[in-house]
């Protein structure tokens, strides 16, 4: 017997010490591919301004010398993303989890840079492919009629006379924030949003933020993560705020939205366990459909119900002055706005595959979306200058919404449960489908 048994655990031994020393020799391998990943998007980002959202990872991965060719070397960069990507699809398979994770979600970042470049270097693509495989996702296509359907409710849900989009910018230019109020307000709705959030998650200790107003630039506001727990927030004041987007801007540039994001990610991945491709935050990429659709989602889960009004209607609107008088029914309205938001999807397929003018979108997103003049003609500059980029608030949403909901059900801690793990992972979006 123990002729027999003993030759079996050294057989079983020495295989398992083969098998750990390939596990460790693939996970040095992945970490040598994820610091390429992080060199080639940084070296990418010298002439694609746009490119790098966020980078906190060691200055030895940045590059050594600053670009002096002024012409984009589409090829070199579209050859090292392949041989990247091969190098990397060689470990998806991997028996370890963990490895073969990491290289499919590098991987499915890849993919984005090479639209990216592509695009960069004077091609284009249609809309379809471009939210593809940019994003990682295909989106529903919604008509006149289906926008006009729901137009149709608000239009029995607002009082007076005149169109829809008029009585519906009559009622919202009630709850427009005054300039000299703009800050405190939007200071007191942000601490709310962290001591919400503060209820689930602990933060690290010395998580910060720096708020600042600008103008003249095409989105309402940005979160830049700094690295290290900090962000500079960035609130454009271009256009009137209501009292709606300084709770919705708030919460998703703060808590639990992109700064929490960013945080969660920092400290799970990068600091605790060392994955330096997550230090490394490309715009345009499938990751930005789970950052921003997780921060669109995160409002609804800090103000459920009607909390978000009485928020409004006790705390931001009596601090700003204004009357709280049909707050309610704003708020309902905007309910049944939310879904309009995807016209804005509409308009971007139609003038990126040049079936729309610039008039039909601006007329779109008058009568379907219920935009003002102003807004309308700031939502088309930020489609010029982003693209597709726009279906990620509002299908990335739905997606985060639809995943956690399925997850959780109604239950509140599960809810916040399942939106942690979210934000603190490396997520594909096919993931939540």
């Amino acid at each position: 017997m123990y002729k027999i048994f003993f030759p079996a655990v050294l057989l079983l031994f020495f295989s398992c010490g083969q098998k750990n020393t390939s596990n460790s020799n693939d996970a040095v391998q992945l970490n040598s591919l994820a610091e390429k990943y992080v060199r080639l998007g940084l070296a990418i980002g010298q002439y694609d301004e746009s490119f790098v959202d966020a980078y906190y990872g060691p200055d030895s991965l940045k590059p050594a010398m600053v670009k002096t060719d002024s012409v984009f070397p589409k090829d070199r960069f579209l050859a090292e993303v392949n041989m990247l990507t091969n190098d990397l699809k060689a470990l998806e398979g991997n028996a370890n989890d963990t490895i073969a994770k990491r290289s499919a979600w590098i991987t499915s970042q890849l993919k984005a840079f090479e639209r990216r470049i592509k695009l960069f270097g004077g091609d284009s693509a249609s809309f379809e492919i471009e939210t593809k495989e940019l994003y990682g996702v295909t989106v529903p296509v919604y008509d006149t009629m289906h926008f006009k359907a729901i137009a149709n409710e608000l239009d029995s849900l607002l009082p007076g006379p005149g169109t829809v989009n008029e009585r519906f910018q009559q009622l919202a230019n009630h709850f427009v924030i005054p300039k000299t109020k703009l800050d405190t307000v939007l200071k007191t709705s942000i601490a709310e949003c962290r001591k919400r959030t503060l209820k689930y998650y602990p933060l690290p200790a010395t998580e910060n933020f720096t708020l600042e107003f600008v103008t003249n630039k095409p989105w309402s506001g940005y979160n830049w993560y700094k690295g290290n727990y900090r962000s500079v927030i960035q609130i454009n004041t271009d256009l009137d705020i209501f009292i709606d987007r300084v709770i919705d801007v708030g919460s998703h540039e703060s808590y639990p939205g992109h700064h929490v994001y960013n945080m969660l990610l920092e400290k799970n991945l990068y600091r605790d366990k060392g994955w330096v491709e997550i230090s490394f935050y490309p715009l345009y990429s499938p990751q930005s459909l789970i950052a921003e659709g997780s921060a669109n989602y995160g409002i609804e889960l800090a103000f459920p119900g009607d909390e978000k009004i009485e928020f409004a209607k006790n705390v931001l609107l009596p601090l700003a002055g204004i009357d709280t008088t049909h707050i309610s029914l704003y708020f309902k309205a905007l309910e049944l706005r939310d879904e309009l938001n995807f016209v804005r999807n509409e308009v971007c397929r139609g003038l990126m595959n040049k079936t729309m003018t610039e008039k039909e979108a601006v007329y779109w997103l008058k009568n379907f979306s219920l935009m003002n003049e102003s807004a309308a003609v700031k939502s088309i500059s930020f489609i010029k200058a982003n693209r597709s980029y726009v279906i990620n608030y509002n299908y990335g949403k739905r997606m985060a919404k639809q995943y956690i909901e399925k997850k959780a059900g109604t239950a509140v801690d599960k809810k916040w449960e399942a939106f942690g793990w979210l934000l603190s992972n490396q997520v594909e979006p096919s993931a939540l489908q």
